[in-house]
């Protein structure tokens, strides 16, 4: 079989396949807020009319992250190193919120490749009130904790003195940040991107707009320095998340919450739990493996540990909108399985692959060639600037890899197989990454170069194995 005839089967369905709109009308239809049925039809223009909100959803989420450095960074880089200390903490709650929303947009999706709606509001509902009950745990314990964590982290007195407070607000407004990531998981889940789009907008252009403000005491609010970030991302998050959810209220769309959701169903919660209790522990792994990394880097002081995390907010800048991508692919993979159409959905995953490196590898190049440049859009410090522009370099030069792992990863997910992409996590983070970067910085004397080359190592391995087991196709045999 011909490369060209190839690509057309993949991007097609094996069914009958009526003229497709053209590219202009179908991004309209996507940012719109498109009615089609995934499970049927055209791959490429479902990828599309998935991915396109989605990866405008990540790139707000990305957003998140660079602005707040931007002007945190103008505080110096004890402020900057406060950020990144408290990031690897919020990894609990990113770990607790990822983890149900791949329960929830699992569900979501399966329910409504049956045709189910109402079986995918009862889980919608159940996922929210689980993820409150948790958020409310976890927030108290980082209010109390806030500065003894600080400490464990590795920070010195001044950032501990000066950051407890931002870390406070992080930490004990994480309710937001789980109902964000929840009610989005289900708007995707459910096929309904755009809505989880103009959610993300939202909270960013208030994040933006009051971020400067609460840092810098402009007009009448107040001047709280490194502490003001975090209240104007929480207020941002906060706004956010309410949206979303009058959203979910409004009867006609493919998943309505009326007030029988909102009653306590114990053994739908437990389902939910058990399918994202690996989930979650998966995205712990994941992201635990930062706080390791982040106490190597502490070692060698806040100038590497500031350029580590600008650089890194760089590339997370990049690699978000990567997710939405993985994220349609979950999607398509979820309502296929649900409409008993597997080899529709194995299709999708390796098309979304393609898509994705192809974009990936773009923005790879041109970070390798302009790091130095970007870096000092967000601090003229030389020492910094140097950790840095180094960090941007090392770790672009596996986004080929990290394209296709983002998207096999999400797709295990997707067809609710959460323990493969767990124990595959487990191995390249925690018994590869981190005793490689340890090896690499210290026994080889290679400083925080040789954590940036670990992260690159590890990243390129799970790409390798995830397709590798994907391959071997136990996930579209999975029961949720």
């Amino acid at each position: 079989m011909s490369d060209s005839t190839e690509t057309l089967r993949l991007a097609t369905d094996d069914e009958t396949v009526e003229p497709a709109p053209g590219l202009w009308s179908s991004l309209r239809e996507a940012l719109g807020g498109s009615r089609s049925d995934y499970t049927k039809g055209s791959i490429g223009r479902s990828i599309l009319l998935l991915s396109v909100p989605m990866v405008l959803e990540m790139v707000m989420e990305s957003v998140f992250a660079v602005v707040d450095v931007f002007f945190v960074a103008k505080l110096g880089p004890d402020a900057v190193a406060t950020v990144g200390l408290t990031e690897s903490m919020l990894t609990l709650v990113y770990a607790a919120a990822m983890g149900l929303s791949i329960g929830a947009t699992a569900l979501v999706a399966r329910r409504t490749g049956e045709r189910d709606a109402e079986g995918a509001s009862r889980a919608a509902a159940q996922a929210i009130l689980l993820g409150i009950i948790i958020a409310v745990l976890l927030g108290a314990l980082g209010i109390l904790l806030a500065p003894r964590l600080l400490t464990v982290m590795g920070a010195t007195r001044e950032v501990v003195a000066g950051g407890a407070n931002f870390t406070r607000v992080m930490l004990g407004g994480n309710v937001v940040v789980m109902m964000l990531f929840l009610i989005n998981a289900v708007f995707r889940g459910a096929g309904d991107a755009a809505i989880a789009m103009r959610v993300l907008w939202l909270a960013n252009i208030i994040n933006i707009l009051l971020g400067p403000c609460f840092i810098f005491g402009l007009g009448p609010f107040p001047e709280l320095g490194v502490t003001g970030a975090a209240v104007a991302t929480t207020i941002g998050r906060g706004t956010g998340a309410l949206y979303a959810f009058t959203k979910l209220l409004r009867p006609g769309g493919r998943v309505h919450l009326a007030r029988l959701h909102l009653q306590t169903d114990f053994a739908l919660m437990w389902r939910i739990l058990r399918l994202s209790a690996s989930g979650a522990f998966q995205v712990f792994i994941g992201m635990a493996s930062w706080i390791g990394l982040i106490r190597v880097l502490s070692r060698f002081g806040s100038d590497a540990l500031a350029g580590f995390t600008i650089g890194m907010r760089v590339i997370m800048f990049a690699l978000l909108p990567s997710w939405g991508m993985s994220n349609a692919a979950a999607t398509m993979v979820g309502q296929a399985l649900g409409a008993g159409k597997p080899e529709r959905a194995e299709r999708a995953v390796w098309l979304a692959g393609f898509y994705n490196m192809c974009f990936l590898g773009i923005i790879g190049l041109l970070f390798v060639i302009f790091a130095e440049r970007i870096v000092r859009v967000f601090t003229s410090d030389a020492a910094v600037l140097s950790y840095g522009t180094e960090c941007l370099r090392i770790v672009a030069c596996g986004f080929l890899f990290y394209a296709y792992g983002m998207v096999l990863t999400q797709s295990f997910n997707g067809a609710g197989d959460t323990r493969t992409p767990t124990l595959i996590n487990l191995f390249v983070f925690w018994l590869w990454e981190i005793p490689l970067a340890y090896v690499l910085a210290f026994v080889f004397r290679l400083g925080p170069r040789g954590v940036f080359l670990a992260m690159t190592i590890a990243f390129s391995t799970l790409a390798i194995v995830s397709a590798l087991v994907f391959r071997q196709g136990k996930w579209k045999r999975k029961v949720v």
